[in-house]
């Protein structure tokens, strides 16, 4: 079943009730003119096990502990935003799976050149799609097909860096110079926005799949939190750059993160994905990219399964 991504923009009263999230509206509930009636028929009801993503972006949103306990409980991401409205953080379970303590040490005991030879792959699968969605769009790849087959284990030679260069100078032509960069010019607003949400869904299917999003196969940040998710999200990526070439396309105003580009950019868990040899919601893809990461560490495969723009 494909899980919900749910997004709060305004002031909202989030509860929970016989497995339901129950959304209120407070000009709806401090109105005492209103008749009871009609109070109850303006509440929503979700049920929690249909949500895989929540998103609060608002200052007057109250959430009840036992709706976050339950949310946590089904294996749901919870992200929150800034006054920016860009996400700023997120809230996973602890336990996601019956075997974790198993599939935790296979994990953090995986040698060296394993998690080389992940990265390996990891990198060959991002350069793969970039240069596909390059390609898809009428513009010269040959060089990063070629930088493919050039990746060595664990990525020695930093081919991952040479083939970014040459794939932001290029993607976006309608906007000279362009150059990724967090804080950067737009669309880099929208990058960001995309892959937080991105993050958010790789970190649940990696807990899902029992395994710590923390210890990473390449990133190793000591103050990130989310380093084996930002590894494993690499070659999915491309998968935000095409929804967004889309909107530059449709000329849609990118300035600003509006509501109509933050409704699109939601959809990116339920964009479709060509994942051994099958189309599939990309929240479902993952979670077949990181059940087959859990085993290579258990030594049951030795390739991760990614996406094929």
């Amino acid at each position: 079943m494909i899980k919900k991504t749910l997004y709060f923009g305004n002031p909202a009263y989030l509860s929970m009730t016989n497995a339901q999230l129950v959304l209120r509206l407070p000009e709806v509930e401090k109105n005492d003119s209103l008749p009871l009636s009609f109070k109850q028929k303006a509440e929503r009801t979700i049920p929690i096990e249909d949500i895989g993503v929540v998103i609060l972006d608002h200052r007057q949103i109250t959430v009840s502990h036992a709706l976050l306990a339950a949310l946590l409980d089904n294996n749901c991401a919870v992200i929150t935003c800034d006054d920016a409205h860009l996400p700023v953080g997120l809230l996973l379970p602890l336990c996601g799976n019956a075997t974790q303590n198993e599939r935790f040490r296979y994990q953090l005991e995986a040698s060296a050149p394993l998690r080389k030879q992940l990265w390996q792959q990891t990198v060959q699968a991002k350069i793969a799609n970039q240069a596909a969605l390059l390609q898809q769009r009428g513009i010269e790849a040959k060089n990063m097909q070629k930088w493919i087959g050039e990746v060595r284990s664990g990525d020695v030679d930093n081919m991952e860096a040479r083939a970014a260069v040459y794939y932001w100078s290029n993607i976006f032509p309608q906007i000279p110079d362009f150059r990724r960069n967090r804080d950067g010019i737009p669309p880099n607003n929208l990058l960001n926005y995309g892959y937080a949400i991105l993050r958010a869904v790789v970190a649940r299917a990696l807990v899902g799949s029992g395994m710590l999003p923390t210890w990473g196969i390449h990133h190793h940040n000591r103050y990130n939190a989310y380093c084996l998710a930002d590894d494993i999200m690499e070659p999915y990526r491309p998968y935000v750059d095409r929804m967004i070439c889309d909107m530059l396309d449709e000329r849609t105003e990118i300035a600003e993160l509006t509501t109509t580009v933050k409704t699109k950019l939601l959809s990116i868990p339920v964009t479709e994905v060509n994942i051994g040899g099958q189309r599939s919601p990309l929240m479902v893809a993952v979670g077949q990219t990181t059940a087959s990461l859990y085993k290579c560490f258990s030594g049951e495969l030795r390739k991760i399964s990614y996406p094929e723009m």
